[in-house]
């Protein structure tokens, strides 16, 4: 297993930058010795999601239309938490936005990086139970469909491929294994 990073970075530019994302261009050389370039997506926020379960095996999902895929997308609450800032605070902050749902539980499932070829971006996945409802409050940019379902229901979704999104694809197949294996 080689540790050791093969690339050589001869000098960078930002060539995008806003409140969310930078975008850096690299001047390398490649592994093979090659020079050439390499891109890389820096996010200015750690991305969180949360998938829940009642005591009756329900789970909800949010609905939206996703700008960058150009259609629309059904997924577990989730969000971002700013650097420096604790990811479970803003896994429960977007929960209560998107769901108005709070959660007295809460475990971190696991953390991953969503497109480790192009991007830095890493999230954490959370489960929360012991739910009470309130009022959802959405973000202005977020026009939502909320909707509780039987977790076997989210399940089939995915293997459909009704739900695509990663993290919540990885979240739905964590608590599948976390009840086949009696963990949950």
């Amino acid at each position: 297993m080689m540790e050791k990073n093969p690339w050589v970075i001869n000098g960078e530019k930002t060539v995008y930058d806003n409140p969310w994302i930078s975008v850096t261009e690299y001047d390398v050389l490649n592994p093979a010795g090659n020079k050439g370039i390499y891109g890389k997506v820096h996010f200015k926020n750690t991305a969180v999601a949360v998938i829940v379960l009642d005591d009756e095996q329900n789970t909800w999902l949010v609905g939206q239309y996703r700008f960058t895929l150009n259609r629309y997308s059904w997924e577990i609450p989730e969000g971002g938490a700013p650097y420096g800032t604790s990811p479970l605070e803003g896994a429960k902050r977007e929960l209560m936005e998107e769901t108005g749902l709070h959660a007295s539980n809460w475990r971190l499932l696991f953390n991953m990086h969503l497109s480790n070829s192009v991007s830095d971006e890493i999230a954490f996945i959370y489960l929360a139970t012991g739910l009470t409802q309130h009022a959802a409050e959405p973000e202005e940019t977020e026009d939502l469909a909320v909707q509780k379902i039987p977790f076997n229901r989210a399940l089939s979704m995915v293997e459909n491929g009704t739900i695509t999104d990663s993290m919540s694809v990885a979240a739905i197949l964590k608590v599948q294994l976390m009840m086949i294996t009696g963990e949950l």
